[in-house]
């Protein structure tokens, strides 16, 4: 019976195919040979032994460790007694001088360097595309909002460099992440490696080249969890950035406020109930579940917290956390390049809310230029201040308001006052910054966007 909605609702195929059961067990029994192999390579048994028992152990099926595990309620064991089942003379060797967790820490490391290739194909395709937004909005100017309140004009193409910069830093984040995080062991049951003898580090470097990954610098009875607790941060801090643009775009898709609008089918339903309705689910879906994944931080710094070489309680856990944390967020990484790569803007909209306002927004445009002209700035401020609430209260314009003050007309002439009060003046260096950004996540992620598809 399928209970779980990553099971049947959430994730995407080629993740979940990484932290599958089936998967997971695949992955013990490669650890398995890989230490045989390590074992062979001094003498301890022949190649063709190890061979003999590789082809035979990649056929086990899960139901098979499954029905031991039900009997001896230790799983690893269960994969040990499984592939010794079928391993012939060379049965005495599986397992030799390992522990639980030299098998199931090393194996999920070999999991976790399979997601952080995922994450870093998603992550540039992400970058790319609010880079080709930014590009393709950069002169799409509209109303900036400060605490949801009109602020000054802003620009779309300034918005999505924003969000770029962003994903970039995550990207740079994974990537430093991956040295501390690859890493596998082969330390026995304290972390001594004392069953190995004195040729302990070089049997686990050997079996770690066979997997591609890395020794641990030192472990006890399992890898340290500081390890794991950074790469959930990561996940968590990603996901936060996600469900800040899923946010925004939320906000911006209001009806009063109409601006953005994400891709909606020819056959998509908005509501059971009222056939009008467009609602921007992705990005809703995006910010549900970006805090499930932000939820795992402290599970998982618990489960660092652990009795002198190791005790069980980071277990349990972990096989939550791990999988989930990694299917969700890269369930809404995928999810917000569908929504970011197909979104639309409505331009009528981001006109009308950009002077809906009767140049109030444009208050320190003026303010500035009063200053620059002989006024001190807070004085400046107050006058303007004053005849904003003004225009607030009579429903009138800043411009109407201003041109009464002598003070202003002192110092600037009316045909000066409206070019001031146009949106497309005061845009500052944003077009520049869109460039520097450009180049920042180029330096980062690198331009070769033809990494293999998922």
């Amino acid at each position: 019976m399928i209970v779980h909605p990553v099971d049947y609702r959430y994730g995407t195929p080629q993740m979940k195919r990484i932290w599958s059961e089936e998967s997971k067990i695949k992955r013990m029994i490669r650890v398995e040979i890989a230490l045989l192999q390590a074992l062979a390579k001094r003498g301890y048994l022949s190649e063709e032994e190890v061979e003999k028992v590789r082809s035979k152990a990649i056929r086990i099926k899960p139901e098979r460790v499954k029905e031991i595990e039900s009997e001896i309620k230790h799983d690893v064991m269960a994969l040990v007694k499984a592939i010794s089942e079928v391993a012939g003379d060379a049965a005495r060797w599986i397992h030799f001088g390992a522990t639980s967790n030299d098998i199931t820490d090393t194996a999920t490391a070999t999991q976790l360097r399979d997601t952080v290739k995922i994450f870093e194909i998603r992550l540039k395709k992400l970058a790319h595309v609010l880079l080709q937004k930014a590009e393709e909005y950069r002169n799409v100017i509209c109303l900036g909002r400060t605490h949801g309140q009109a602020a000054l004009p802003t620009t779309y193409g300034f918005r999505f460099a924003l969000w770029a910069s962003e994903i970039a830093r995550h990207y740079q984040r994974l990537r430093e992440l991956k040295e501390r995080l690859l890493v596998g062991q082969m330390s026995g049951a304290v972390g001594t490696q004392a069953a190995f003898g004195s040729e302990g580090l070089e049997i686990e470097k050997d079996v770690m080249e066979i997997l591609n990954l890395k020794p641990a610098v030192i472990s006890s009875q399992i890898i340290p969890r500081d390890i794991y607790c950074e790469y959930v941060e990561f996940l968590a801090g990603l996901a936060a950035t996600l469900e800040k643009i899923a946010m925004n775009i939320r906000i911006l898709q209001r009806a009063e406020v109409g601006e953005v609008m994400e891709h909606f089918k020819e056959k998509q339903v908005g509501s059971s109930t009222m056939p009008h309705k467009r609602n921007p689910i992705d990005c809703e879906n995006i910010c549900g579940l970006a805090r499930v994944v932000r939820g795992f931080v402290e599970p998982q710094h618990q489960s660092s917290i652990l009795w002198e070489e190791r005790d069980l309680t980071n277990s349990s856990a972990e096989r939550i956390i791990l999988v989930e944390a990694s299917v969700l967020a890269d369930h809404i990484l995928s999810k917000m390049i569908k929504v970011v790569s197909s979104i639309a803007l409505n331009l009528e909209n981001i006109n009308r809310n950009l002077e809906i306002h009767r140049g109030l927004n444009m208050s320190e445009a003026v303010m500035i230029a009063l200053t620059r002209r002989g006024v001190s700035r807070q004085d400046a401020h107050e006058i303007i201040r004053k005849a904003a609430m003004r225009a607030y209260k009579n429903k009138t314009s800043l411009f109407d308001e201003l041109v009464a003050e002598e003070v202003v007309t002192e110092h600037i002439t009316r045909e000066e006052l409206e070019e001031m009060l146009r949106p497309e003046n005061y845009l500052g260096t944003a077009e520049k910054r869109i460039d520097a950004v450009k180049v920042y996540v180029k330096s980062i992620v690198g331009w070769d966007f033809n990494s293999p598809s998922l």
